[in-house]
């Protein structure tokens, strides 16, 4: 698995890099928003490799929580490469954090290729998971909550009411926080 590549930029597009690693030039995808960041001929990039039977492709991000925000849309049932490349283009990591904790389906639309179904679902499968990843504190509360989440619902609960459930709770660490939330789920 490639997670970072680091070259000598041959062919730069909107949303394509060719980047020659020693001799080795390897097509890189890239959002507009990371695109119009690079301003070296050489870069660093953090890379998410996507092996199919017909491609291997390569992601690149010059921010780590672009990164996550395209792994995170990526594992959404009906969200391929292209929607959230398409999404890390039309949003910043913190702007998209806002559209979701706002649940705001009008601005998700905007994005090429999402329609209301499409908004509506993503907006539900990551309905109070993505935070503002640019403060540490929250991001390492939203890790917290998630694997909690996780965890409940791998015994069976809704994920809905799980969340609501889990925005009540007070713990810090994860087993804390479950041990909370199946205290509160049995009233």
């Amino acid at each position: 698995m490639i997670v970072g590549i680091e070259g000598k930029i041959e062919k730069k597009e909107p949303t394509l890099l060719h980047l020659n690693v020693n001799g080795l030039i390897y097509e890189v995808f890239v959002s507009i928003n990371c695109s119009s960041k690079i301003t070296n001929n050489e870069v660093k990039l953090f890379t998410t490799h996507i092996i199919r039977e017909d491609a291997q492709t390569l992601y690149g991000f010059l921010d780590i929580n672009e990164k996550k925000l395209f792994d995170t849309v990526i594992k959404i049932n009906g969200v391929g490469p292209k929607v959230a490349l398409a999404i890390c283009s039309t949003f910043t990591p913190s702007s998209f954090a806002q559209i979701v904790s706002a649940n705001d389906v009008s601005m998700l639309k905007r994005v090429p290729g999402i329609g209301p179904k499409g908004a509506s679902r993503i907006l539900v499968e990551l309905s109070g998971f993505v935070v503002d990843a640019d403060a540490s504190d929250d991001n390492t509360n939203a890790t917290i909550t998630l694997e909690a989440s996780l965890a409940l619902e791998s015994l069976g609960f809704k994920k809905d009411i799980v969340a609501k459930i889990l925005k009540t709770c007070t713990s810090t660490n994860t087993s804390d926080l479950v041990k909370e939330a199946l205290k509160k789920l049995q009233k």
